[in-house]
């Protein structure tokens, strides 16, 4: 990564100085195909002309590019020597002019990594496909450009590919004379344009919208896999989502699609959820489901859809001057796409899989050493990629959440309408925003921001309760306390509701009273008199961003009927606190562990009871004392096994306690019935085996030795596709064998071979829990490695192998040291390597905590 980076004194030095015009792309990608020539990365070539003002004629700029070669520059008619102007990864522009035209023709390389323009080659059918991927500086891996979002232009593509293929960009295109030509897009960002081509199936469909005034507007459709996905393709539901979202966005935000078509592809190996592409919208393709997945699987896919589409209008319609503000456009998407399937879609519980899933993201990342303001100080591109993280996204949509509550929904709106029309196709920073918002609401802005965007830490509240000699409430106040090392306390808007048991034994709410908590304790007077409640919740409906506490008579109520909660937004931030307060060491994870056999088994949210099995098995490998994580795991295999025989034939919960089971297997029995399942010796009524829940099925029996490399080739056979190898990689790697580990670790550290999907894979297989004794010889091997792999590899692939290989499963007192060791020794090594580091060795520092806690609730 060495000369790749650009800092944001250098990005503000050069929006003040150019002004760019245009850009006009030509690349070609027929060599794609076929065989490659010599030595060297697989190359295409990029023709790149730029048009763009500088406004102090005889001054010196650069240009972004990282390619292999460059064949020509030339910049207002004038060649440049590429050996003299170009370094690897800018192109150096002196005495520049007012008006400018540089044009430069380079060679670029495919990526193997998902970083610029990515190469598939689909095991299934040796068919090839490419895709771009930007965010926040890979467009410069592709063509030539001013590689930052505060330089907007209109871009116009075209792209020479093998005669079979269909290309799309941003813009509508045809082919003509055997060139695909693009209409020029609306000024926007280098890092949101986009290019894919290749044989992918294709389905269209169109949406029209009649304004108020008369005016029809016509957005056609389009969405598209790889070919050996299309039988599994569910296009129907995606274009649903999608009308309905644009339905949704057009009635709240007053400002038409702004962009023209709306393609959406599903493409191989993608290293993000999805990206806001303007008019071509890319996502993962694990979001096209190859086998049963419950309803959670379709809301996330309709929240990532929504999340993508709310960019057009924050992020590609107005988007940050720099990467300081990432939170305008990304916490904005991340509140937008739960607020729209609530609005517009079936999925009206997606606020509680907000509350649940993403706010438990938002929770671990602001309790980590490397946290940071919602308003991030980005001093360069490393940094920017390492933000995009849980504070940016569902931290800064919670905080959007408590705007709405402060504000005002219809305040809310009504700014974001006038930001929209006052900024289209600019730039804007946190102020901007601020200033339509106290425009509308009539409130001061100023404390609200500095409290929630530009403070970290995570506060926690907590209920305290009077009783009276009657029986009655006679003093409720909310406790707030902060973190000694992020001391803010900030204003809440919260609903603190009181729970008692009907006579038919539901635990449900009777009384709910709003108040605005300030300072260090804040006396809720309307709840006053009350009866006694058995629980206190005090961020009930979920208005803020807090850790949620209980008194002593909430946390034993929920011991004993958490099960009888009605109210399933209420059950899961009851569920949310108690897994926070397990990772906190303030519970024991035996204790939570215990309450997830009583209780989840009633769960009737599905992705609530998913998220229970994911936080319950990192407990049980993270948190659980060592001398009780073998009870602990036959306990859960147990009771997921039971829940798994009485759950509905055929139902979701069904599926979701098999995938927990396997999970959790390691017994003889169990593996057993497992190893039955797969070759039908074994049944449970309604359960069907299918080939995604196979390899599901096959991965503990690989990790437990119960199944062997003829095993797992032989499920290749059955499933010879990109996503089988996927799972016979994982599986391999993750077989208990010396040998297998020292292969895996070369191919992850030693060698750049494998494509990021396989880095993957491999790092998931490599570090199994129950193989922690077989893993000691690589804590001194990370350390030893990390420096050097972070300066060789790409971004991505450094924070893939630095997160997942660090040894956390090596959980001790001693690996704590070499961590610390490592940081005081490697003081100068790279920001963003060492934030890694960082977060790794608190991650690990948390789990001792914890597992000290559980250590001391042996014996009660």
């Amino acid at each position: 990564m060495p000369g790749e980076n650009l800092s944001r004194d250098e990005a503000r030095e050069r929006a003040a100085l150019l002004s760019v015009d245009g850009y006009e792309v030509s690349l070609d990608v027929r060599s794609a195909t076929g065989d490659t020539q010599g030595e060297g990365p697989r190359t295409f070539r990029s023709v790149t002309t730029i048009r763009f003002r500088c406004n102090e004629p005889g001054a010196s700029s650069f240009a972004d590019l990282i390619a292999p070669s460059v064949t020509a520059v030339s910049l207002n008619g004038r060649d440049l020597d590429p050996s003299e102007v170009f370094d690897g990864s800018r192109i150096a522009l002196e005495d520049l002019a007012a008006d400018n035209e540089l044009v430069v023709d380079a060679q670029c390389a495919y990526s193997r990594t998902g970083e610029g323009m990515h190469r598939f080659v689909d095991p299934e059918d040796g068919e090839v496909y490419l895709y771009t991927q930007y965010e926040p500086a890979d467009s410069r891996r592709v063509f030539a450009n001013f590689e930052q979002p505060d330089l907007k232009a209109p871009f116009r593509f075209e792209v020479r590919a093998p005669e079979e293929w269909t290309v799309w960009s941003n813009g509508v295109g045809e082919r003509v004379d055997g060139v695909w030509r693009f209409a020029e897009t609306k000024p926007i960002s280098t890092y949101i344009t986009c290019v894919v081509a290749g044989p992918y199936h294709y389905v269209t469909d169109s949406y029209e919208r009649v304004s108020e005034d008369g005016t029809r507007l016509e957005i056609p459709l389009g969405a598209l896999c790889r070919k050996g996905l299309a039988p599994h393709f569910d296009a129907d539901d995606v274009f649903l989502v999608t009308k309905q979202g644009l339905d949704f966005f057009h009635d709240h935000f007053d400002f038409p699609y702004p962009f023209g078509k709306y393609d959406q592809a599903f493409v191989p190996e993608y290293n993000l959820g999805a990206m806001e592409n303007p008019g071509m919208v890319t996502f993962r393709e694990e979001y096209i489901f190859r086998g049963k997945v419950t309803r959670a699987s379709y809301e996330g896919r309709a929240n990532t859809i929504l999340h993508e589409m709310a960019h057009m209008w924050f992020g590609d319609l107005v988007t940050m001057e720099w990467w300081d503000d990432l939170w305008l456009k990304e916490s904005f998407a991340d509140f937008m796409g739960a607020f729209a399937n609530v609005g517009a879609t079936r999925f009206k519980d997606a606020w509680i899989t907000f509350a649940n899933r993403r706010k438990a993201w938002a929770y671990r990342a602001d309790q980590l050493p490397s946290t940071h303001p919602i308003t991030a100080d980005i001093r360069d591109l490393e940094d920017a990629k390492l933000n995009f993280d849980g504070i940016t996204y569902a931290k800064g949509a919670s905080a959007l959440k408590q705007l709405v509550a402060y504000v005002g929904q219809d305040a809310f709106l009504e700014g974001a309408r006038r930001y929209f029309k006052r900024h289209a196709y600019g730039n804007t920073r946190l102020g901007d925003l601020l200033s339509v918002l106290e425009e509308i609401s009539g409130r001061d802005m100023t404390a609200w921001s500095r409290s929630w965007l530009q403070t970290a830490g995570v506060n926690a509240l907590t209920p305290q309760v009077l009783l009276g000699a009657a029986g009655t409430v006679d003093e409720l106040a909310v406790v707030q306390e902060a973190a000694e090392s992020h001391p803010e306390l900030r204003p809440h808007r919260v609903a603190v509701g009181l729970y008692r048991r009907t006579a038919e034994g539901a635990l449900e709410r009777y009384a709910r009273a709003e108040v605005d908590v300030e300072g260090p304790r804040t006396v809720v007077a309307e709840l006053a008199g009350a009866e006694a409640p058995e629980l206190v919740l005090v961020n009930d409906d979920d208005l803020t961003y807090c850790k949620t506490r209980f008194d002593d008579t909430s946390l034993a109520t929920l011991r004993e009927h958490l099960g009888a909660l009605t109210d399933p937004l209420a059950r899961a931030l009851c569920w949310s606190a108690l897994w926070n307060m397990t990772r906190d060491a303030l519970l024991p994870t035996r204790d939570f562990a215990e309450l997830v056999l009583r209780f989840a088994g009633r769960e009737s949210d599905i992705g609530v009871l998913q998220m229970l099995h994911a936080w319950t098995g990192s407990a049980l490998v993270h948190y659980a004392a060592p001398d009780w994580r073998e009870t602990g795991g036959r306990l859960l295999a147990e009771g997921a096994l039971r829940e798994l025989r009485d759950a509905a034939p055929g139902g979701e919960q069904q599926l979701a306690w098999a995938r927990f089971f396997a999970s959790v297997a390691s017994g003889e029995a169990d593996l057993a019935l497992l190893r039955g399942l797969l070759e039908g010796t074994e049944k449970i009524d309604g359960l069907d085996v299918d080939q995604e829940l196979r390899w599901v099925f096959l991965a503990p029996l690989a990790s437990h030795g119960a199944a062997d490399e003829g095993d797992l080739a032989a499920e290749l056979v059955r499933d010879d596709t990109a996503s089988g190898k996927r799972h016979q990689v994982r599986c391999l790697a993750s077989r208990p064998s010396d040998v297998v580990k020292a292969q895996a670790w070369a191919q992850v550290v030693e060698s750049d071979k494998l494509s990021n999907a396989l880095v993957e894979a491999t790092i998931a297989g490599f570090a199994q829990p129950s193989q922690r004794e077989l893993l000691a010889p690589y804590t001194e091997k990370y350390f030893a490695a990390i420096e050097r792999l972070w300066a060789e590899r790409s971004i991505q692939i450094g924070m893939d192998v630095v997160r997942g290989l660090f040894p956390s499963l090596r959980d001790s007192r001693d690996t704590l040291d070499a961590t610390d060791a490592w940081l005081s020794a490697h003081q100068d090594a790279a920001p963003a390597l060492r934030r890694l580091v960082l977060e790794a060795r608190d991650d690990l520092a948390r789990a001792l905590r914890a597992q000290a806690c559980d250590g001391a609730a042996a014996g009660r």
